[in-house]
């Protein structure tokens, strides 16, 4: 089962028009955040930030509200700049991901192929820097991801690798890259020292905010986790993107982790992301005038009275 929340799914064949953007909100405010022992490993320490796992964030990729990270090149959504790989697993998932792909998948799928017919790493990958140290990104094509299929193709806009995971019926996150599928879940971890001097692995699960793409974060032209244009998913985070929180944290620290969000969620969180709050009251304006505006229409019209002799 897939989840379909995953960044740059298909959503049709051509995109549609842009919205004018609703401002973001700041990056810095209030948080409520929970810090559980992983049932499954006593020496693990979740930290979650459930002001953001309880908002209603969702990818809205090839919609009005998605303005992309570049400006003028809205229809890429977060795909201009390419993915680095990780590590060497990464790169080894993507390629067994790219054997499955067909041509129905991936529009590029030519622009990567030899002249014997093959699809070769060399012509979708190409040698980068990341923080210094050699590295493998996807290859940018003509502005964006090679694995981006762009306005026009018979098979709808989106990540070729999202939409062959979708047409296999397996979890995008099995066959794109590290950077993708788990955008805009940020883990961090690190080793810390108790009072009792034993040490422990820390990791905090949050928002990749701005600040998580570096120093150029926040040059981007527009990034959605802070629109409230972004806002508007039918589920909270935590549950849309359960697959992709097992895979970071485990099943039972998962489960730990559904338990409290389940919990907060009934009592009411007291610091909701301000991205959230936004879309909701603007919901709630746009129900308010619809229901103003039938109530009017229903009134009967009132009857003229004759004019006086």
């Amino acid at each position: 089962m897939t989840t379909g929340a995953s960044a740059s799914g298909p959503t049709g064949l051509r995109p549609a028009a842009k919205i004018d953007p609703t401002p973001e909100v700041e990056l810095d405010f209030p948080r409520e955040w929970i810090e559980f022992v992983d049932p499954a490993n006593d020496e693990h320490l979740i930290a979650a930030d459930l002001t953001w796992l309880l908002s209603r964030w969702t990818c809205v990729f090839g919609t009005p509200a998605c303005q992309g990270i570049i400006d003028g090149r809205e229809n890429d959504g977060c795909c201009s700049h390419g993915a680095f790989l990780s590590d060497e697993e990464d790169g080894k998932k993507l390629h067994r991901a790219v054997k499955m792909l067909t041509p129905e998948d991936w529009q590029l799928m030519g622009e990567a192929t030899d002249d014997q017919g093959r699809v070769r790493k060399k012509l979708y990958l190409e040698e980068d820097d990341l923080d210094d140290e050699p590295a493998l990104r996807t290859r940018r094509f003509d502005g964006a991801c090679i694995f981006l299929n762009r306005p026009g193709f018979s098979e709808g806009i989106g990540c070729a690798l999202h939409t062959m995971a979708l047409r296999k019926g397996l979890e995008p996150l099995t066959v794109k890259p590290e950077v993708c599928w788990q955008l805009p879940i940020r883990r961090t971890q690190e080793w810390v020292e108790r009072p009792d001097g034993v040490e422990i692995l820390r990791t905090a699960i949050g928002e990749y905010d701005r600040r998580g793409w570096g120093p150029g974060g926040l040059d981007l032209n527009w990034y959605c986790t802070g629109s409230p244009d972004a806002h508007v998913g039918t589920r909270p985070v935590w549950e849309a993107y359960a697959p992709e929180l097992i895979e970071l944290i485990g099943k039972p620290a998962y489960d730990e982790l559904a338990h409290h969000c389940r919990r907060r969620q009934g009592l009411g969180i007291v610091a909701v992301h301000p991205a959230t709050a936004i879309a909701q009251e603007k919901a709630a304006d746009a129900r308010a005038a619809g229901e103003n505006g039938r109530a009017t229409s229903a009134k009967p019209a009132q009857k003229s009275r004759p004019a006086k002799r």
